[in-house]
């Protein structure tokens, strides 16, 4: 198939307008005689002369003439599929459906607020969250899913990112645990309690256990869940002791007032590294307004629910 050079197109649709190569070249920003060659390529291209002088002006053959009309309807399709699209996108009609892959404790904690705002600026936006069973990233590859929240562990090196919070573990206990009468928490008294493992894979062991271990301790742990959420209901019905993000908490029990919640947290014995909460995107999606929308929905709302140095 003949390679075209869709640049003959948009100048044949000028000169055809201009019907003069000098007034064609200026609205073009080409030289008079860059203009005269492209329009020996047309020429050549169309095998017709197109313009031929007439006195002191350029008149168009039938040929010519003929095209003239389609010419321009495709020259102006042409230049509008490759610019940016220029509509500002329109919220109030907005009628989509956004899945997004997260923890539970993400969907529990930050999916009725977030819904909101959308609700009240968007509302035939709707929301799909779907639970991450591993970290895989040809879900977002194939456009199963629209975003993810997490920490970043793909091996996905084309997916972007954007951090929406830093988060950190912390303990929990239902009120009136022995572990927070004891007047303070120490590695000894911490790893002497039952414990309560949230791991969607069914392992034992989490990263405090290496912290622990350095000081040759080893906690007792009694039970093994699939979510952070369940931990914690646990940990509130039964004398375990959970170790959950402290994102998972919700504003009230993360600042210390646990009210009627039956539960509170604490500070760890021993030093855990904190992690980024991201969100992950194929870059398909980049430029895609509505995603960009909602990514800024997103973080918005986890800057007010966990604020920087909370």
């Amino acid at each position: 198939m003949q390679s075209v050079d869709l640049n003959l197109l948009v100048a044949l649709d000028v000169l055809l307008s201009e019907r003069s190569v000098t007034k064609a070249a200026r609205r073009l920003g080409l030289s008079p005689s860059a203009m005269s060659r492209t329009l020996a390529r047309l020429r050549l291209a169309t095998g017709d002369p197109l313009l031929v002088q007439a006195g002191r002006v350029l008149v168009p053959t039938p040929y010519a003439e003929a095209l003239a009309g389609q010419v321009h309807a495709l020259a102006r399709d042409a230049q509008a599929a490759l610019r940016p699209p220029a509509t500002r996108l329109d919220l109030a009609s907005l009628d989509r459906t956004f899945t997004i892959r997260a923890g539970e404790g993400f969907v529990e904690l930050l999916a009725a607020p977030l819904m909101a705002v959308i609700a009240t600026i968007a509302p035939h936006v709707r929301l799909r969250f779907v639970l991450k069973p591993d970290k895989d990233a040809q879900p977002l590859r194939e456009g199963l899913i629209d975003l993810e929240i997490g920490v970043i562990g793909t091996s996905a090196p084309e997916v972007r990112t954007q951090l929406l919070f830093r988060d950190r573990h912390v303990g929990v206990a239902r009120n009136g645990h022995p572990l927070l009468k004891a007047g303070s928490i120490t590695p000894e008294n911490y790893a002497a309690c039952g414990h309560v493992v949230a791991s969607r894979r069914g392992e034992f062991r989490e990263a405090i256990d290496d912290a622990l271990g350095l000081l040759g301790l080893r906690r007792r742990i009694q039970l093994v869940v699939p979510s952070y959420p369940e931990a914690m209901r646990v940990a509130r019905g039964s004398d375990l002791v959970a170790l959950v993000p402290r994102s998972c908490l919700g504003n009230a029990l993360a600042a210390g007032h646990a009210g009627n919640l039956k539960i509170e947290s604490f500070e760890l014995p021993v030093r855990t590294p904190e992690f980024n909460i991201s969100a992950i995107w194929h870059p398909r999606m980049d430029a895609d307004p509505a995603q960009r929308w909602l990514r800024d929905i997103i973080m918005a709302v986890c800057r007010d629910a966990y604020p920087a140095g909370a």
